[in-house]
Order: structure tokens, then sequence, then C-alpha cells
């Protein structure tokens, strides 16, 4: 078989085969259809989030569903509309209209291909445990506190618009019984039986009901148009103004970002499942094309489904047959059943998401509060309460990683230490261990003040490691006050990367020994 050319096999991702062998083919299929009929209510449902018709969350389902299918990083992987993205959108939609959300939507997706080609996608994987976990469980808040105004227990605000409630004569506590009703069959149903997604059994048994009884409940015909055709390519209106520019990057870089860390997470997740790796690069650059492909086709942006993922493994999916099912799945099934869609009662899909909220929650992160160190506590819940307040995951992330980042660095800078040793009468010789930054600065510089000026002192580096500019000038100062005092100091065993720091900014006037092990200082392999 000819080899595909070289440009070509480098865009391709590996282990793009569909499927390995035809006797995977029915249980992929079947996984897709499963992950198709889940995909739906919860897309609808993330179209109130977000503010915009039912039609943009499923167009955008459906492209992004198709495109990772056949080009993301990992296999089985299911990525649609999600609560994290669409909690970012509200704001920029009620306020701009739908073309600057599609424009920002392209924009993320442009970001995410030049964070996965300067390979820079991968370091969000480092991101501290305790901000995903803050990360995580502001998702689930705000996607709970997103269903109030559906049942009439809160205001809409900039990210609710209260264009969602289309109907003027609601009875709320028939809207409460019917929520009440879909969470009992949400969580009662698989512990009889798993064969169908209880989440489907619930909204058509709630539809049912309402219809029935022609119940006086919004429905989801109230929140605007679903699609009733294939989804046409078009370039926001908006392209080509720096005006808009200004107005749709902020949203683009959150989604941008959002969307790879919910991605990633769920590309850790099957790594758990399966046992086998992901390429988070090649995942970026899927996501990112994903993303551009929903946008210019009327989709808003989305990004990986851990709760979908794990059905479709559940399900017998493990190649890329399963998720690019679920997309063309999803298409047939909006668009032939368009007439049902539309007379979904809200309640169902309210029942639905306060599911998705409360199985996103970490509840063992708050039953752990005491057993974990306070310091992660803090990081976690400061990114919570900050999602919370400004409705923007990335800013809470960005600051709960500059936070566990300054408490880490606390920690660091009291290992550092200097221990004094006369080795005759005129000679003191310090020997310093541990990592020399501007966090462990103060640290250092009290190690030289309660000590004598003798005429020859040596400052042995061998077991420490200077990282950064302030580092260096606080060997320096020390330096620079040991001579003013009339010693003649040596600085002994720096290693290489330390050595060359000093070489570049440093005005000590101190002979400076490189790498080397003898106390002396006699032995080194360098000296300045």
């Amino acid at each position: 078989m000819a080899r595909c050319p070289g440009p070509l096999r480098a865009a391709v991702p590996k282990a793009w085969t569909l499927v390995p062998q035809a006797r995977a083919i029915p249980s992929e299929l079947l996984a897709g259809i499963v992950v198709a009929l889940g995909v739906i209510p919860e897309a609808i449902a993330f179209s109130i989030v977000a503010g915009v018709d039912p039609r943009v969350a499923l167009f955008g389902s459906i492209c992004i569903l198709i495109v990772v299918a056949v080009l993301g990083g990992r296999p089985a992987m299911v990525s649609a509309c999600t609560a994290g993205t669409a909690l970012l959108m509200g704001g920029l939609m009620q306020a701009h209209g739908l073309s600057h959300l599609l424009a920002a939507c392209i924009l993320a997706g442009v970001f995410q291909i030049l964070w996965g080609l300067l390979r820079l996608a991968r370091q969000m994987r480092f991101v501290p445990r305790a901000v995903i976990v803050g990360f995580v469980n502001s998702i689930g808040v705000l996607i709970f506190m997103a269903q109030l105004p559906q049942m009439g227990l809160g205001q809409p605000g900039r990210d609710t618009p209260s264009a969602l409630v289309g109907v003027e004569a609601v009875s709320w506590p028939i809207v409460w019984g019917l929520v009440a009703l879909g969470l009992v069959i949400i969580y009662g149903l698989p512990r009889l039986t798993k064969v169908v997604p209880s989440t489907l059994v619930a909204i058509i048994t709630i539809s049912a009901i309402a219809e029935a009884w022609q119940l006086p409940v919004p429905r989801v015909g109230d929140l605007g148009e679903l699609p009733s055709s294939l989804p046409a390519l078009r370039i926001p209106e908006v392209f080509g103004s720096f005006d808009t520019l200004g107005i749709i990057l902020p949203t683009a870089l959150a989604i941008s970002f959002v969307g790879l860390l919910q991605s990633f997470l769920t590309a850790s997740v099957v790594e758990d499942l399966l046992d086998e790796d992901a390429d988070y690069d090649a995942e970026a650059r899927a996501q990112g094309i994903a993303n551009i492909t929903a946008g210019l086709f009327g989709g808003m942006a989305g990004a990986g489904m851990i709760g979908q993922t794990v059905i479709n493994i559940e399900s017998g999916g493990r190649h890329r047959l399963s998720t690019l099912t679920a997309g063309v799945g999803l298409l047939v099934l909006v668009i032939s059943l368009r007439e049902w869609l539309v007379r979904i009662p809200m309640a169902a899909l309210v029942a639905v998401m306060i599911m998705v909220s409360i199985s996103t929650v970490n509840w063992e992160s708050f039953r752990q509060v005491r057993r974990i160190p306070k310091g992660d506590t803090a990081v976690m819940l400061l990114t919570l309460l900050l999602a919370v307040l400004t409705r923007n995951l990335a800013i809470a992330v960005l600051v709960g990683v500059a936070l566990a980042g300054i408490l880490f660095s606390r920690k660091v800078a009291k290992v550092i230490a200097v221990d004094a040793t006369w080795l005759a009468e005129d000679h003191l010789h310090y020997a310093v261990r541990g990592q020399l930054f501007f966090v462990s600065t103060v640290y250092f510089l009290a190690g030289f003040r309660e000590h004598a000026h003798p005429a020859r002192v040596t400052i042995d580096m061998g077991q420490a490691h200077i990282w950064d500019q302030t580092g260096m000038r606080a060997l320096d100062q020390v330096i620079r006050k040991l001579a003013q005092a009339g010693s003649d100091v040596k600085v002994l065993h720096l290693n290489p990367e330390s050595l060359d720091l000093f070489q570049r900014i440093s005005e000590s006037p101190a002979l400076v020994i490189g790498a080397g092990r003898d106390r002396s200082g006699e032995a080194g392999s360098a000296v300045f």
C-alpha cells in the first residue's frame, strides 16, 4: 500500500486507523449511538448555559465529534460542547450576539492549534492537582447555579439570559415535580438496568407526561430553533475588524485555555482506563481544528467530555469509529427527531444538568480537607471561589496556579541552609545546601549575618544551585560585604549552570572556582 506524503503523514496522528479488526465494528457502532443519544440532551442543556439556540450547541457538537474522531490524539475519546466552555460564552453572547461568539470560537481554535504546534499544550498537564480539583468543582457549582432560573428560583444573570424561559404562564410547582421525577429516574434506573441511558429514559418519561396532560411548562422549542437541515459553511460577518478582535480576544483565550485543560483531563482519564498513552500535542491541534470547523458551520466551541468518554469506553468503544459514529449519528438523530425534540420539557434537561453538576463536583476533596495540606485546600477553595464570583474559569485557574507556585516556593525556600565552620583562626568556611532563587534569598542572607570577617572566607556552593538573577545578586551582596570588611573571598564548586550565570551577571571581586569537590578549592576545573 502506498505511503502518505510526508506533510500529510505529519498531520495525521498515530493510530489513525478507524477499526483495526472487523469484529470490533458492531461494538464501536453501538457505543457511538449510545454516546449520540447522551450528547443530545447535554448539548441542548449547555446551550442554555451559553444563551444560544439549541442548534448552535448541536451543530458544534456534531462538527467537534467528527473532526476529533479523525484527527484526535486519543482514540475513543469524546469531545463536544461542554459546560466548562459554555460557561465562558454567556457574557459575550448577551453583550454582542452570536456572530461575535462564533468568531471567538474560531479564534480560540486558532490559539489551540498554536499551543499544539509550539508544544506548549503539554505543559498544562502540570497544573497542580489542587487547582484542577478547584476548577472541576467550580464547573459543577456553576452548572447548578445556571439551572436555578429555569426553576423560577433565581434571577437570570449575565450568563443566564431571561429569554431562556420562554413561557409566560408557568406552573413552577409542576416544574419542580418533573425535575424531582427526572432525578429519581436518573439515579434509580441504573440500579435496575444499565442497558439504556437513564438520562434518556428520564427525558422520554417526562416528555410523555407533559404531552399527555399538556402541562404548562417551558419546552426546548421555547429556547430557539433546532436544526432542520445540514449545517452550512458561513464566515462570521464581524471578521476583519480590529475592534472585533479586542472584543472577542479575552473570551477566545479563556475558551482555548479551559477547553484544552478539560480535554487533557479527559485524555488522562482514558489513559487510566485503557492503560494507553495519549498524544497531547495532537489532541490540542485536533481540538483547535474542531473548534474552527464548529465556528465556521455555526456551532459553539467545545472540549473533551469526561462523562461521555467513560460511557463510550464502557459501551465497547476503543477506536475512532465509535466517536465518528457518535458525530454522524447525532446529526441524523437531530434532523430526523426535530419535531420531537422541540417538545421536550425544560424540566427534563434541568434534571440532567443537575445530575451532571453533582457528578462533576469532587466531593472527596471536601471530605479530605482535614487530611490534605492546608495550602492545597486554600488553593482549591480560592480557585472555586474566584470561578463562582467572576464566572471566568481561566482567571480562576491562573490565580490558583500562581498561589500554588507561591506556596510551593515558600516551602522550597526553607530547604536552603548555610553552615559556618572555622578551618583556621583566619579562615571561615561556609557550606551552602539547597536552592537559591528569589524566595530563598532571605534565608540565604540570614546565614551570613552573625559571623566575624576573617582574613580568608570560602563559600562552598557544591551542594547548592543558583536559579535566577535574584539568587545571584544575593550571593554578590554577601561577597561585597565580606570584601568590604577586608576578607579575601573565594566561591567554590559552582555547578556549570550556576557558574555560567555568575560569569554573565556577577560584579563580585571574588575568586570563583567551578565544578569540583575539593574543599580547599585546588581541584576545581575552572578558575576565574
